[in-house]
């Protein structure tokens, strides 16, 4: 009997634990799901699941569940993946996660490959549905001689349309601390019809591209922090340009962009008193004293908002200007934002959420030397906050890539995302039988005036 270890119970993991609990039963599998927390869990045990607490940087619990799994599969935040690489090292066993892959982990590659390991990571939705939903047409393209000019991307968690009842049009639907420091860990980095482009954080979210999807409406895209890191990934040396980026529905960016200006996202300092702050005192604390002036015409005429904008609906039913307790002892500014954010941006128990994926590519017939421009779209609604879409797009691929991997399909070693025909093949096609998919769309360029962004 095989054993599945997964770590990190969080809100993406409920559709990996169905999916292999399925396949547990057929393929003889035992799963043990490891968390710190244990009380939520319990209702999943059966005569295939089990449930273990478990704390990552305790060397021996963290050691004694790894050696005794055959495959690993990390739903940590990724600043916890460290210690379980070195432990799935050191027992030798195959690991797959969600996240990006750590930087630091091309020093262990060598050693990977020796011992006949793989870890294979953006194995998600975003990173992964995107890296092997776009190498499927970016493969087929270069195939039929095709040169590929442009290649944009783009997905949002969201909520879903009958669920949409704020000003923001939005509500968590995955980790809220990463939303709120979305954007900080460097600038954004892509290239732009040959040219190198830079979006600094202060600017992030006003540099934004109105995209819209057939069937699904209008959105706005912002860019994620570093394209370029896959132009190797994609094999895509010479392309003009390469963007990543980030969905929303419009006016959500200049919006936030309000946070960001006054300091409300900073997670590099410790407020003093934020014990006996309001919400009110908060925002106020970053704004110039006037004896007079309120907090609301003091935030206005420091960033520019007009009486009339659409951005002051959206910062008064967030409460921002509420004479209400934080209720934190100590907290960044980032923290006290997203203890607000949990409480204004919660999935309610029947609300449904939404994930939309959106590709475009442009590229040069390969017989005519024509532009053509093909965009590639999928969105996935959930049936309720728990079983989310994106927990659907983020656990069915890895659990169908352990799958693969535990039955011999996938047979590689080393440092691995799914960019290669071998991993997005199978798990694409199986993908189809939960209704993720992906509908094609030809433009052209006689009645879409598409050539210029």
């Amino acid at each position: 009997m095989k054993t599945i270890l997964i770590i990190g119970a969080g809100k993406s993991t409920s559709a990996l634990i169905d999916y292999l609990g399925n396949q547990a039963i057929q393929n003889n599998w035992k799963i043990v799901v490891a968390d710190k927390e244990t009380a939520h869990l319990e209702a999943i045990t059966n005569d295939r699941i089990s449930v273990t607490g478990f704390d990552v940087k305790d060397d021996l619990c963290r050691e004694n569940e790894i050696k005794n799994a055959d495959l690993v599969i990390s739903m940590m935040p990724v600043r916890f993946h460290k210690f379980v690489a070195q432990s799935c090292l050191k027992y030798a066993k195959n690991l797959l996660t969600a996240s990006y892959e750590p930087a630091d982990w091309k020093d262990i590659e060598p050693e990977l490959t020796k011992k006949g390991i793989l870890f294979l990571s953006e194995m998600g939705v975003d990173p992964g549905l995107d890296h092997m939903s776009a190498m499927q047409i970016i493969d087929r393209l270069k195939k039929q001689r095709h040169e590929l000019l442009c290649f944009e991307t783009f997905t949002g968690g969201l909520v879903a349309p009958e669920s949409d009842d704020n000003p923001w049009h939005y509500k968590f639907s995955w980790n809220p601390r990463n939303v709120v420091l979305a954007g900080q860990d460097g600038p954004a980095r892509f290239r732009q019809e040959g040219k190198y482009k830079y979006i600094p954080y202060n600017r992030l979210f006003r540099r934004t591209e109105l995209i819209e999807i057939e069937g699904f409406g209008k959105f706005e895209g912002y860019a994620n922090r570093d394209s370029l890191k896959y132009i190797d990934k994609y094999n895509l040396h010479e392309i003009p340009t390469i963007y990543r980026g980030t969905l929303r529905r419009p006016g959500f960016c200049r919006a936030w962009n309000v946070f960001v200006q006054l300091g409300a996202t900073d997670d590099s300092y410790f407020l003093e008193d934020v014990e006996k702050m309001t919400y009110r005192d908060f925002i106020n604390s970053f704004l110039y004293y006037h004896k007079s002036d309120s907090v609301e015409t003091k935030l206005y005429h420091s960033m520019h908002i007009d009486q009339d904008s659409d951005i002051i609906e959206k910062l008064e039913w967030m409460g921002i200007f509420e004479d209400k307790p934080i209720g934190l002892k100590k907290a960044t500014p980032a923290q006290v934002m997203e203890h607000l954010l949990k409480q204004k941006w919660q999935l309610q128990p029947h609300d449904k959420d939404m994930t939309v994926m959106w590709h475009k590519f442009i590229y040069a017939d390969g017989e005519t030397g024509q532009p053509v421009k093909l965009t590639s779209s999928m969105a996935v609604t959930g049936e309720d906050a728990h079983k989310t879409a994106m927990a659907k797009t983020v656990g069915l691929p890895l659990g169908i890539a352990a799958d693969l991997v535990l039955s011999g399909r996938i047979n590689l070693t080393g440092l691995q995302i799914p960019t290669i025909p071998e991993i997005y093949n199978p798990v694409l096609e199986k993908l189809k039988q939960f209704d993720i998919t992906f509908s094609e769309k030809y433009h052209s360029p006689h009645t879409d005036n598409w050539r210029f962004h």
